[in-house]
């Protein structure tokens, strides 16, 4: 790994002048160890025995090559390079490429791969094809070589077959004869047989239309009808062509696709439609079998999203039962918390019933039997259900709201052990049947490490330790390092709004000094957290030039229960003003702070509230950047809008109030706004909607737009670009003299 070249940056900050050397920007999408680009998807072997995980090439971190750590010989090996697999630009369908985006996987190379339940082998796809990894051969072979591209592939539960879908049917391939299979024939244009709508891969996080039932007798699939979903005509505007694409696009208020569950016999491939009721203006955001293959389970979802309810279908009688119901005056957060026991006829489930989500055991009959865990904090997900231990392992919150820890909770006697000990984020993964996990931890102090554990939290060895010794990039730099002050804040409401603040006091300690609020405010995120952001190279930048970084999250943001996310609800744009403008207040009253030049930054959601509070609260804004923002929220998704909004015929006040144009004729202070022009998640619409509407006002405001970038604005030299463009606005407006080398 190379040395990372740190700048010795001479500045002046107002009158005080000062030397201390500053991560580059540059620097910071260059080097693996900054980035946080290796390894990644890690994942144990079922039977506990290695850890597999991607890693990108040390010529291109963003190349991906296949690799394991072999646990009991405390060895890793390459197991597949990518390169030797094809040459050249790998070629995708607009189909995968769309998958893609709605899961966050970027690069270039092997991007996913999948064990068999038996750990002998493993599957992933590769330029539109199916690639096989037998481990005892140590040879990957090449299943399918189609035009068509195939997608969504796995292993059948027992490893007899491999699924995937190509031309939107459900096909399998038969391992011992290497015979194809199509199970279905009719999907085509608006038909979709086993394949996920575009709500439920971009908000349900159901990225997959099919499922195997254990004994790998039958399936479960959805078919999908696009018929009734508005069709748009997006423009995707590249360097060198504008791209017009056609796609089926539910915007708010309009119909959805319908959505049918199936059961098909492999072996007669007789197909039972699931009668899922009159209404069909609903969701299904999850499908689960029973571990005795007879009964399938699906969540049913009322459109408004204040039902959830879990069914069961036999396959054998046909007959359904509801097994319970969640009901919200707001609304049902979706989780994967839902776990069948194998051994004993009960299942572990998550709910917000008492405010905050916790998990409850339930009889397969649906009968409550307790409540696992309680308290003034939440669990995460379920990470295993060890049924021999009669232990329920899962990450949760119940120490710090600023920390992620896994635990153990046993299913009789409710006592709830911990098991991670330093303190940070940990996300773990299990193995499906050893007692082993992996560990990928950070803290605001420590770099993300990777770690392989006994399921008691015993380190068995590091699999990426990130040690910042002399020969690490990020060593010349550590001793400069500046953490964030964690503290409190109260809401209107009396709530407790946590912040994290980060100010360098070796740069300018005798001048008030410009603030930079970093915001995002939207649901399911949180902002404030004991753990190396991905973004903290950026933020040690800002504040070795003398920034003041400040953060915080408002209510409506994960991670604090029911009454802290709830009062978004039918208005948005509002509460979290009103919160922000209490953290402005905040830094107002430091002696560091100058008043004068506090800023605001966001990307997204954040992007949005970043306007609301350049237009709503421009008395304590004096500049703001808008990235990739939400203008009008009748111009994104049924599923995620109304779950917040409710539906516009019934809230149209709601609707208008929370979109920023009846504020933005109000804007005053420096504006730019950033945003892809190729993204397919918050359209381009929304950005020209707000630019023609600036202009009308004769607003005065900057943009900066990326040709071909998708909402993520990926891309090493694009980002560079961004993060270059966003510091510049700043230091422009805030009189802060650039860097010079």
């Amino acid at each position: 790994m190379n040395k990372l070249l740190f700048l010795v940056a001479t500045f002046w900050v107002g009158n005080a002048f000062a030397m201390t050397p500053v991560l580059p920007i540059e620097r910071i999408y260059s080097d693996p160890a900054l980035v946080g680009k290796s390894p990644r998807q890690l994942s144990v072997s079922p039977d506990g025995s290695r850890v597999t995980y991607l890693q990108g090439k040390t010529e291109d971190y963003e190349h991906y090559d296949l690799w394991e750590y072999n646990i009991a010989a405390n060895q890793r090996r390459l197991l597949v390079d990518s390169a030797t697999l094809i040459k050249g630009e790998e070629s995708l369908s607009d189909e995968e490429k769309a998958r893609r985006e709605r899961q966050r996987i970027y690069g270039k190379g092997i991007m996913e791969y999948f064990w068999s339940n038996d750990g002998k082998s493993l599957l992933f796809p590769l330029n539109g094809d199916i690639y096989y990894y037998n481990l005892e051969r140590g040879e990957a072979s090449q299943l399918t070589k189609t035009d068509a591209f195939e997608t969504d592939i796995r292993f059948s539960p027992k490893g007899n077959y491999v699924s995937y879908i190509r031309n939107q049917n459900i096909y399998i391939y038969h391992l011992k004869s290497g015979r194809e299979e199509a199970l279905t024939t009719d999907g085509g244009g608006l038909i979709k047989n086993g394949m996920a709508e575009f709500v439920a891969q971009e908000e349900m996080d159901r990225m997959t239309g099919y499922w195997w039932a254990p004994d790998e007798s039958k399936i479960a699939f959805t078919q999908v009808d696009e018929s009734a979903v508005e069709e748009i005509i997006r423009n995707e505007i590249y360097a060198e062509e504008i791209k017009l694409v056609s796609q089926r696009y539910p915007s708010t208020g309009t119909a959805n696709a319908r959505i049918k569950l199936a059961v098909m016999d492999i072996s007669s491939q007789h197909i039972d439609w699931v009668d899922l009721g009159n209404n069909h203006d609903i969701y299904l955001p999850r499908v689960d079998w029973f571990e005795n293959s007879i009964e399938v389970s699906y969540q049913w979802q009322s459109r408004d999203q204040k039902t959830l309810k879990l069914y069961a279908f036999n396959t054998i009688t046909k007959a359904q039962r509801l097994i319970l119901q969640e009901d919200s005056n707001t609304w049902i957060n979706l989780h994967h918390d839902l776990t069948f026991l194998e051994h004993q006829p009960d299942f572990v489930w998550a709910s917000e019933r008492d405010g905050f989500k916790h998990l409850y055991l339930y009889s397969n009959k649906g009968t409550l039997k307790q409540q696992l865990t309680h308290g003034q904090w939440v669990i995460d997900q379920v990470e295993k259900v060890d049924e021999a231990s009669k232990l329920v392992y899962f990450t949760g919150r119940k120490d710090s709201v600023l920390e992620r820890h896994l635990y153990a909770v046993h299913l009789e006697t409710n006592i709830i052990s911990k098991i991670s000990k330093r303190p940070g984020f940990h996300s773990i993964n299990f193995a499906k049947k050893g007692r082993i996990y992996v560990d990928d931890f950070s803290s605001t102090s420590v770099l993300p490490q990777v770690s392989v554990h006994h399921q008691d939290g015993q380190r068995i060895a590091w699999l990426e330790q990130n040690d910042v010794n002399e020969s690490h990039p990020y060593y010349p730099f550590q001793k400069h390092y500046i953490g964030p002050e964690f503290g409190q804040l109260k809401a209107k409401d009396g709530q407790a709004l946590h912040y994290a603040l980060y100010n360098n006091p070796n740069v300018a300690a005798d001048q008030a000094k410009p603030a930079i609020v970093l915001v995002y405010g939207g649901p399911h995120a949180q902002m404030v957290k004991n753990s190396f952001a991905r973004d903290q190279f950026f933020i040690q930048h800002l504040v070795s030039k003398g920034y003041v970084v400040f953060r915080l999250d408002n209510r409506g943001s994960y991670g604090r229960g029911v009454a802290f996310e709830s009062p978004i609800y039918k208005q948005l744009g509002d509460v979290e003003v009103e919160d922000q403008i209490a953290g402005a207040k905040f830094l107002q009253t430091l002696p560091f702070v100058d008043s004068s030049r506090i800023g605001v930054f966001g990307h997204s959601y954040g992007g949005y509230l970043a306007q609301m509070l350049m237009y709503k609260a421009g008395d304590y804004f004096s500049a703001g950047v808008s990235g990739a923002p939400v203008t009008d929220w009748l111009l994104y998704d049924t599923h995620y809008t109304e779950r917040y909004l409710g539906h516009p015929k019934s809230n149209a006040i709601g609707y208008r109030n929370s979109s920023v144009f009846p504020y933005l004729k109000s804007l005053e202070k420096p504006l730019m706004i950033y945003h892809g022009m190729a993204d397919d998640n918050v359209l381009f619409t929304h950005a020209t909607k707000v630019f023609k509407a600036l202009q009308d006002e004769m607003k005065p405001f900057e943009i900066m737009t990326y040709p071909g970038s998708k909402h993520s604005i990926r891309g090493k030299n694009t980002r560079i670009h961004l993060d270059n463009t966003v510091l510049h606005f700043f230091d422009r407006h805030f009189a802060m003299t650039p860097l010079s080398n």
